[in-house]
C-alpha cells in the first residue's frame, strides 16, 4: 500500500513509463502517464503543441497537471522528460510524494529513442552527442530534485521496479 505519490522523473529513453507499468503492477494503484494525460486533455500530440504553442506553454500545461495531481489517490506518475526545468514542479511533487530518478547514460538513451519521432526536443538531433550535452544540462537538476536515485542502464524493469519498492519500503513508505 502506498502512502503517497511516487514521481518518477529522468531524461526520455530512461525507462518511466515502462518501470511505472511495473511498479503499478506490483503496487496496485493507479498510473498517470502525464504526457499521455496532457495529450488527450489537450486533443494534440506533444510535437503539435510544441509546434502551435511553443515549449513554454507546454510546460505551463505540464505544471498545471502536477498540482492537480497532488489532490489525488496516491499513484505512480511517469513525468515527461523536462518536467525539473521548471522549479516549481519539483515543489509541487515533493509536497504530494517521491521523486525517484531514473538515470540511464546518452548511450543508451540514444538506444531507447533513436527509432522515435516524439521527441520534439531531438528534432534535427538524433545522436549520442547532443543527448549528452542536453542530459548534462539538466543533471543537476534530476539531481536536486530527487529522492531516490536508480541507475536503469543493463537492468530489467522488473528489476528497477524491485529496486525501488525495496528502497521506500527501507524508509517505511510503501507496504506491499
Amino acid at each position: 500500500m502506498m502512502k503517497e505519490n511516487i514521481f518518477l522523473i529522468g531524461f526520455m529513453g530512461a525507462g518511466k513509463s515502462s518501470v511505472a507499468r511495473a511498479l503499478v503492477e506490483q503496487l496496485h494503484c493507479p498510473l498517470v502517464e502525464m504526457d499521455e494525460q496532457i495529450v488527450k486533455e489537450q486533443g494534440m500530440s506533444i510535437n503539435e503543441i510544441f509546434e502551435k504553442y511553443g515549449e513554454d506553454r507546454f510546460r505551463e500545461i505540464e505544471s498545471q497537471l502536477i498540482l492537480a495531481l497532488g489532490s489525488r489517490q496516491a499513484s505512480v506518475i511517469s513525468c515527461g522528460g523536462g518536467v525539473v526545468v521548471r522549479p516549481e514542479n519539483t515543489e509541487y511533487m515533493k509536497k504530494s510524494g517521491r521523486i525517484v530518478y531514473l538515470q540511464a547514460s546518452p548511450q543508451t538513451v540514444y538506444d531507447r529513442v533513436k527509432n522515435s519521432n516524439d521527441r520534439p526536443i531531438l528534432k534535427g538531433h538524433m545522436n549520442v552527442e547532443y543527448i549528452a550535452q542536453l542530459m548534462e544540462k539538466r543533471r543537476a537538476l534530476y539531481e536536486a530534485a530527487a529522492e531516490l536515485t536508480v541507475v536503469t542502464d543493463g537492468k530489467s524493469t522488473k528489476e528497477i521496479a524491485g529496486e525501488i519498492i525495496g528502497r521506500l519500503e527501507e524508509n517505511n513508505e510503501v507496504q506491499l
